[in-house]
């Protein structure tokens, strides 16, 4: 091995004669990892428990990645990197370097950083000024005041208008009515000079915070303009290289994406880190994993020595790029292996069906060009009126699958769906045991934005998402459960499951908050709807495969 060339490059500790590398690169946004991987992150994590002085943090949890590599001689080795920081460093021996070392010190974006610090250490010594304050205080309480009085003043001029009134209905001579005239005259006069005292007082009151409030704003938009200068700085430095030997600025790369600019932390995954380093050192990039060490994040769900994809809102663009020129592996959802399987109808009638939707079929059109149960209902109902498909089911979960033939009957099922009436059962199979034998499940989701399609618990921009369960048995380390939802969120029953403040097992097979399997051991298993023509109350079984 070539570690004197090229320091990063780590020789495999044990053998690898016996395990043939990959003939594609790896697709980084769904993969299993390649068995030379799976022994890099093993050697990696090894070290990663020899450091102490990371315990701390590394319990909180991190992403790290490995690459294998082909030298120019021939032999094979391993790159490792992290997400992020480490212990606020983001140069370590272990580790390839990052794209750009924006910790550098002396260097332009920490000494620019200490100027927006030193811009937001004024602001707040400005808001928390005694004399600021006071005024501040001051003003309020002249505000509350005037108010006050004014709304008293508005309600004397009323009663009064109310007893001229009442003195006009019961009759008065022309002097009398002259002189409610001339008071009604004078007490608005009055109203109009209280209102204009009160509001020089609140002007002149309030011209003795503009000089604390110029600056504080002032300096508001200093940070702001020096931030957002900042940032475009950094983008431009992030100079990103694939196998073609281009480079390309994050901020270019992300021009064509909806969002437009980079989002914060672009190219300090490990992903990127690790192909820069390879294309830069003239290293072969064969194969790559990511994989999560430490505690599960509050909002996410990450299992500790699990792989995982790439992330979508900060990698995907960059690595759309990085992997140009390299002869990579395709995405394997593209790959429809349910396509020409016959559609299994459980229930139908002259207005309906029901079908089994199969594992690894999505239930409408996506953004990829494969066949979805929609598309096959069409074909196969070309008489049909409306969407048809009335509730989804995600692509890995199999189950039943409510179809309408006519539109009205779809809109009158989406309603029963809309106001809860349809009742659902789905039976899964989860990693690890519940204790409990039944319980309610009460986590609210939000997408994660820079990680669709996975979802997080939000508990302050989530949308509700309850579910009720039941467990049916325990058995050799798995817990067989019987899911009930009373809502219907993106990958509910998923996160629900697997979450720590949930159920803390996740489901077999989910790729994206558990383990790899054969499929995702999750079916709709039951579904209860009222007919729309018949009225009847309908109940569809479709017994879980396994």
């Amino acid at each position: 091995m070539e570690a004197h060339q090229h320091t990063k490059v780590h020789a495999f500790q044990s053998s690898v004669a016996g395990i043939t590398p990959p003939r594609r690169f790896t697709f980084p946004f769904h993969y299993t990892p390649h068995p030379l991987c799976v022994k890099a992150a093993e050697e990696v994590q090894a070290y990663l428990r020899q450091q102490t002085a990371w315990t701390e943090e590394l319990q909180r949890g991190k992403m790290f990645g490995v690459l294998v590599v082909e030298t120019q001689t021939g032999e094979l080795g391993y790159l490792a990197a992290f997400s992020g920081n480490l212990l606020g460093e983001n140069q370590w021996d272990f580790f390839v370097p990052p794209i750009y070392d924006l910790l550098r010190p002396g260097s332009y974006f920490p000494e620019e950083e200490q100027r927006i610090s030193a811009i937001n250490q004024e602001i707040a010594r400005l808001q928390t000024d005694p004399h600021y304050t006071h005024l501040r205080t001051e003003v309020e309480q002249i505000i509350l005041t005037a108010e006050k009085e004014l709304h008293q003043a508005k309600h004397f001029l009323k009663t009064e208008k109310q007893r001229r009134e009442a003195l006009r209905q019961a009759g008065v001579d022309e002097a009398a009515a002259k002189a409610l005239i001339q008071e009604s005259q004078f007490q608005k006069a009055e109203y109009k000079r209280l209102e204009r005292r009160r509001q020089g007082q609140i002007a002149e009151a309030r011209q003795a915070l503009s000089a604390y409030e110029a600056q504080i704003t002032a300096l508001k938009q200093e940070r702001k303009h020096r931030s957002a200068a900042l940032q475009q700085w950094l983008f431009e430095q992030y100079q990103v290289l694939n196998a073609r030997g281009e480079r390309k600025p994050l901020t270019e790369i992300f021009a064509p994406t909806p969002q437009g600019t980079p989002p914060a932390g672009a190219g300090e995954c490990a992903a990127p880190k690790l192909l820069q380093y390879a294309y830069l050192h003239h290293l072969k990039p064969r194969c790559m994993a990511e994989f999560w060490w430490g505690d599960s994040p509050k909002q996410e769900i990450r299992q500790h020595g699990n792989y995982y994809p790439a992330c979508k809102g900060k990698c995907e663009p960059i690595l759309g790029h990085m992997l140009q020129g390299l002869s990579v592996d395709p995405n394997p959802l593209l790959t429809n292996t349910q396509e020409k399987m016959p559609i299994e109808i459980v229930y139908e009638d002259d207005w309906l069906l029901v079908i089994n939707k199969p594992a690894g079929m999505l239930s409408v059109p996506g953004k990829e060009a494969i066949s979805s149960m929609a598309e096959r209902l069409r074909a196969r109902y070309p008489e049909a009126e409306g969407p048809m498909i009335v509730h989804r089911l995600d692509m890995a979960t199999s189950g039943l699958l409510l179809v309408a033939k006519q539109k009205t009957i779809h809109q009158q099922l989406q309603a029963q769906f809309h106001h809860r009436t349809i009742r659902k059962r789905y039976i899964a199979l989860l990693e690890g045991i519940v204790t409990s034998d039944q319980g309610t499940i009460s986590l609210p989701l939000a997408p994660d934005l820079l990680d669709r399609p996975r979802q997080r618990v939000d508990q302050e921009q989530g949308k509700p998402a309850i579910t009720d369960y039941e467990v049916l048995s325990r058995e050799a380390g798995h817990t067989r459960i019987a899911f009930y939802p009373h809502t219907g969120r993106t990958h509910q029953l998923r996160v629900h499951a697997a979450h720590p403040e949930g159920l803390g097992c996740p489901i077999m097979g989910d790729t994206l908050y558990g383990h790899p399997a054969d499929r995702l051991y999750l079916h709709a298993e039951s579904l209860t709807f009222t007919h729309p023509i018949t009225h009847e109350r309908i109940t569809v079984v479709c017994p879980a495969p396994f």
